[in-house]
């Protein structure tokens, strides 16, 4: 996977070691914030079927189901 996110690079030498981790961080910072969204994955799952996966649907009814603690 390329890493497309740009270099940083402090030019000025005037700023102590901990203010340039400070400038270095709020600017990954903003650039995390600010990033446009990710392109969707081409086998993702549809809006549809995410929702009965999440809620736990089944296409069986839960009547038509085994009982879980008994071994028949």
């Amino acid at each position: 996977m390329v890493d497309r996110r740009p270099r940083l690079e402090l030019i000025a030498p005037s700023a102590s070691p901990e203010e340039a981790a400070a400038i270095a961080a709020a600017l990954g910072r903003f650039m995390r914030a600010t990033a446009p969204p990710a392109a969707p994955v081409a086998d993702a799952v549809d809006g549809w079927r995410r929702a009965a996966l999440l809620e736990g649907i089944s296409r069986e009814s839960p009547h038509d189901a085994p009982h879980p603690w008994i071994n028949t």
